[in-house]
């Protein structure tokens, strides 16, 4: 009965080692990858600032607060912000974020192209040229996949790329090579090879739980082998 249970784990252990090895190899490449990568370099914070200092005072924004609250229905929260000279009021409703310029109490008008440059220039932490800024429709996966974003990519060693809203000007993410490969061996750790978000998929999930029977297999021959070695040795004295 024991030589039937020892022989199963072996033919078990050998095919699982089979199918197991390529992706146990990747899971520990992957976790040094992920490990050696700082977080705060894979969210880009060395390359450029999310937000930059509110440089106005209160006494700054001299639009009468009721006349914008009036243009938003059902407003349940006012945040005080500015996009380069100008300050702005956001007023967040169920409906959505309404931005308004804090000096005249009126709609904030999307910024232009090279607005959105001069911003995204000074939310910049390294020496890097533009290379390119585009209006996008919808962002890549990279940045979430949301609509109308611009995209700047900067020539710097690391290919940094800033996304920032169409009707805010504000930046929504930081990106370079670093995030790039993070992502990569993410998606190989998880095994989700379509939007890399899903921790508990299916196929994760068997490769995991085949990886548990693969070392209890293990467990059983190496067993095995010291009962056989214990034998020789007593068989010895």
């Amino acid at each position: 009965m024991q030589k039937k249970i020892f022989k199963n784990a072996r033919k078990i252990h050998k095919w699982l080692g089979y199918i197991l090895a390529i992706q146990i190899l990747v899971w520990l490449l992957g976790g040094l990858v992920m490990s050696a990568i700082p977080l705060e370099k894979v969210h880009g914070k060395h390359l450029a600032k999310r937000s930059i200092n509110n440089p106005f005072s209160h006494a700054d924004y001299v639009a009468s607060l009721d006349d914008i609250v009036t243009q938003v229905v059902n407003p349940t929260q006012i945040l005080y912000s500015h996009f380069l000279n100008t300050p702005t009021i956001t007023v967040i409703s169920k409906t959505g974020t309404h931005i308004f310029n804090a000096l005249t109490a009126q709609p904030f008008k999307a910024p232009s192209k090279s607005q959105v440059i001069a911003n995204a220039k000074a939310h910049l932490l390294i020496n890097a040229s533009l290379s390119q800024a585009t209006l996008l429709q919808q962002a890549p996966r990279e940045a979430g996949y949301k609509k109308n974003i611009w995209q700047l990519q900067y020539n710097d060693i690391l290919n940094t790329t800033l996304y920032l809203a169409k009707d805010s000007g504000k930046v929504m993410a930081i990106r370079s090579d670093l995030w790039r490969i993070f992502d990569f061996f993410w998606m190989l750790h998880i095994m989700d090879y379509d939007d890399r978000e899903n921790f508990n998929n299916p196929l994760l999930i068997s490769f995991a739980a085949s990886s548990v029977l693969f070392c209890l297999t293990g467990m059983l021959l190496l067993l095995q082998t010291l009962r056989r070695r214990q034998f020789v040795f007593f068989k010895r004295k």
